[in-house]
C-alpha cells in the first residue's frame, strides 16, 4: 500500500516521552498487559480487522513474563505499527541483564524464560527493551491520550511527563517519579476517582481486575491474560475516549461494557 496513506508514526520519538499525532487514515487501539499472550493479542486484532496499513496499537507494557512468548516481544517492538510503553517487568529484564536484580524474585514473577538464555541474548533483549518509552502521548480528535504502564503519580499529565524527562534516578529516600509509574497501585488500591489534569484519558495496565476498570479518566486495561487465566483486553481509543465525561462533571465515570469495549480473547 502506498506509503501516503500509511499510519503517522510518532512526531518526537526518543528519550523517556513519545509523541504521536493525529491517525487520520486509520484507527488506534490501546492493549492490556500481554505478558507473552502474542496468540491471544494475534486473535484479538484479527477479531478488531485491525489493518497494519492504517491503524496502530498501542501497549501499556509489560509484554513479557508468564505467558508463553515473552521473547516474542522483541519481534512486535520492531513492527511500526506497534507502539508500547515500558512495564516494571521490561524494567526488570533490564536490571536483570545488568546483574542488578533478586534472581529469585525474578523467576518467581515469571521470567524463567530470560535466565535460561544465554548472557549475551538477554543483554540484547534488555538492550531493546531499554528503548521504550515510559510514557507516550496521542492527539485524538476528543482530546490528549496518556498511556504509561501503572498511574501518572503528580495527577497531572504535564508535570509528570516533564518530570518523567528530566528527573535524576531513585534515591533511597524517595521513589522518582520514573519508578511509579512503572510500579505504583495507589489509586487503584484506593479506588481514587480523581481525574488526571491536562489530559483527557489516561490509559494504564499493571493493576489487574476482571473487566477494564475507569477510574477518574484512567483506564485499567490489564484484565489478566497470561496471569490466572484472564482474557487480553483490545480497545478502539475513541470507545474510551467516548466514555469519559468532560471534567467538572459529576457524575461518577462508568467502567466500559464488556460488550463493547474490548475484544476479550480468553
Amino acid at each position: 500500500m502506498d506509503a501516503a496513506v500509511s499510519a503517522p508514526v510518532a512526531i518526537s520519538a526518543g528519550g523517556r516521552v513519545w509523541r504521536f499525532g493525529p491517525n487520520i487514515v486509520g484507527r488506534d487501539f490501546v492493549v492490556g498487559d500481554l505478558h507473552g499472550c502474542f496468540d491471544q493479542l494475534r486473535a484479538a486484532m484479527a477479531a478488531r480487522g485491525f489493518d497494519e496499513a492504517r491503524d496502530r496499537l498501542f501497549a501499556v507494557g509489560d509484554l513479557i513474563d508468564r505467558g508463553p512468548s515473552s521473547e516474542e516481544a522483541v519481534d512486535w517492538i520492531a513492527r511500526p505499527w506497534f507502539h508500547a510503553v515500558r512495564g516494571n517487568h521490561e524494567q526488570m529484564a533490564i536490571d536483570a541483564a545488568a546483574g542488578r536484580c533478586d534472581l529469585e524474585r525474578h523467576i518467581q514473577n515469571g521470567a524463567g524464560w530470560f535466565h535460561k538464555l544465554p548472557p549475551a541474548r538477554q543483554k540484547s533483549i534488555a538492550a531493546v527493551f531499554d528503548t521504550l518509552p515510559v510514557a507516550v502521548e496521542i492527539d485524538q480528535p476528543a482530546g490528549l491520550v496518556g498511556v504509561v504502564h501503572a498511574d501518572v503519580p503528580t495527577g497531572d499529565w504535564t508535570a509528570f511527563t516533564e518530570a518523567v524527562e528530566h528527573e535524576g534516578p531513585s534515591t533511597t529516600v524517595r521513589r522518582s517519579v520514573f519508578d511509579l509509574a512503572l510500579w505504583t497501585r495507589a489509586r487503584f488500591d484506593a479506588r481514587d476517582t480523581s481525574v488526571v489534569t491536562h489530559v483527557a484519558l489516561v490509559c494504564v495496565g499493571h493493576s489487574s481486575s476482571p473487566d477494564p476498570l475507569f477510574l477518574g479518566n484512567v483506564a485499567f486495561l490489564d484484565t489478566g491474560a497470561g496471569f490466572r487465566g484472564g482474557p487480553l483486553t483490545m480497545v478502539p481509543l475513541d470507545e474510551l475516549l467516548a466514555r469519559v465525561r468532560p471534567v467538572g462533571s459529576p457524575a461518577v465515570h462508568e467502567p466500559p461494557s464488556p460488550s463493547t469495549a474490548a475484544a476479550a480473547i480468553p
